[in-house]
């Protein structure tokens, strides 16, 4: 049996509705990068697990947990995705999902490898259990702007193609960045099949508050437009959430200078960090920010939301 804490942790300010952590590796809480979809008539999130505290274990490094909820506040652990193939073996982290037809998608990183580490994919009829993709890893970027790694994989249909959205690292590893590539929309996500769209970043840090980073892309259409969430600054620098948009998925502008969604004030659960934003759209036409925070510098993890309005100007928070 899966076990999981719900607690609050905020000294001095409101706890939000949801607060989950896993506990079943660590013994306290610790879940970040969450992923949402409605399949099969429940929520599934997918986030980052971390390592195993008993580092004799037989499962290494990061995997991935998937819980599933009824009202997107409470949340029940059913599973587990680890280590498989060779790409996989140091872990994998940071899962995308993305429902087509009667199936999920998964899109994930690997984890340890340092520049080496790339994008994955596997697919599941149920959600939980996931076939990897033979040719895995099916994306990793070229050129000399970056270091040759991608990470925090993010996958949309659009037009006639699907784009994936990556962060990567400069040439010297010191700035994250986001990049993009493409694959047909009769694609079978292999390795063959994606373009690398530039030979240059699509976003980088810009502003003071996205220090040395801009990471975990998450994608949203609204009309004609491309909404993206995106997470500034490294983890705990605090790192905080802003939106950019585009109309054609490559060239992108900031909404703001500042932060869509920042971290807490002292005291707060999230005073460290409100990071690695996914955004959900559910199929009653609310939208709800999913998002990861701590207030101990990284020695737990707990993952929220907030929902999120929109109007002519774009997406705000209520």
């Amino acid at each position: 049996m899966f076990l999981f804490l719900l607690l609050p942790i905020c000294l001095h300010a409101q706890q939000p509705a949801m607060m989950f952590g896993d506990t079943t590796r660590k013994g306290v809480p610790f879940s970040k990068d969450p992923h949402v979809i409605k399949f099969n008539g429940r929520y599934l999130m997918y986030y980052t697990l971390p390592a195993h505290k008993d580092k004799a274990h037989p499962v290494k490094g990061l995997g991935v947990g998937i819980a599933e909820s009824r009202d997107l506040v409470k949340w029940n652990k059913i599973g587990e995705i680890t280590p498989e193939t060779e790409p996989e073996k140091n872990g994998l982290a940071a899962p995308c999902a993305l429902v087509i037809g009667k199936q999920v998608h998964l899109f994930y990183q690997t984890y340890g490898n340092g520049p080496k580490d790339a994008i994955c994919h596997a697919v599941s009829d149920n959600g939980i259990d996931f076939k990897r993709n033979p040719t895995n890893p099916i994306f990793r970027p070229t050129g000399d702007w970056n270091c040759g790694r991608a990470i925090d994989a993010e996958v949309i249909p659009f037009g006639d193609r699907y784009l994936l959205y990556f962060a990567t690292r400069d040439s010297a590893y010191k700035i994250q960045m986001q990049g993009v590539a493409a694959a047909p929309l009769n694609t079978n996500f292999n390795r063959d099949q994606w373009t690398q769209l530039t030979d240059a970043p699509i976003l980088k840090p810009q502003y003071p508050w996205e220090g040395q980073c801009v990471e975990g892309a998450s994608i949203v259409r609204k009309g004609n437009t491309l909404y993206m969430f995106y997470a500034g600054a490294y983890n705990n620098d605090p790192q905080q959430i802003g939106v950019a948009k585009s109309t054609n998925g490559v060239k992108w502008e900031r909404l703001s200078n500042k932060p869509f969604l920042t971290n807490g004030d002292p005291g707060s659960w999230n005073y460290s960090e409100s990071g690695h934003p996914h955004l959900f759209q559910d199929d009653n036409g609310r939208s709800w920010l999913f998002y990861q925070g701590n207030n101990d510098n990284g020695k737990t993890w707990y993952l929220s939301n907030r929902e999120v309005m929109w109007n002519e100007n774009g997406p705000y928070l209520k």
